[in-house]
């Protein structure tokens, strides 16, 4: 199951792709917080978006991306980093005429062995910084059965 839906998003932003119109890719670090900060120090992500215009300030569409959590010693034992494939659906408003906000709502598909993933959501503040370049902060919930994994992110996103 879950590698029918890799491929139908792939599917999906590979069509993307060849409008131009609205996809944006881009990377992020994060801070664990709450439990996940037991497991993990920082993780790394990358980002792919498809945004089409609804009204004059506020897009919708669909996201994308992929986050390694690099997992600590626990009890002298290196554990396997925590890995995720959140595919969500996105929404950004205009603040202004730099600032955005959103958020993303999906599911995060777990990666890694004995991860089966959880409900994703992630709002995000964005800054503009350029033409087609966007400074971001936000924060990433995945819940799972019997537990969370959170995590407070600083990103990049350019507009290709």
């Amino acid at each position: 199951m879950k590698r029918i839906l890799v491929v139908a998003v792939l599917a999906l932003f590979g069509f993307s792709v060849h409008a131009q119109e609205g996809f944006k890719a881009g990377a992020n670090i994060g801070l664990p917080v709450g439990d996940a900060s037991d497991w993990s120090d920082f993780s790394i992500g990358l980002d792919v978006a498809h945004h089409w215009e609804v009204a004059d300030s506020f897009s919708a569409g669909v996201a994308a991306g992929f986050t390694n959590a690099v997992t600590k010693k626990i009890a002298g034992v290196k554990i396997d980093d925590v890995q995720f494939l959140p595919i969500a659906a996105s929404g950004r408003f205009a603040a202004g005429e730099d600032f955005s906000l959103g958020a993303d709502i999906g599911y995060a598909i777990g990666i890694n062995e004995g991860n089966d993933g959880g409900f994703y959501y992630r709002p995000i503040v964005g800054y503009k910084v350029g033409w087609d370049m966007e400074i971001n902060l936000s924060y990433t919930g995945i819940s799972m059965d019997e537990s969370s994994w959170n995590t407070v992110n600083l990103g990049v996103l350019f507009t290709l």
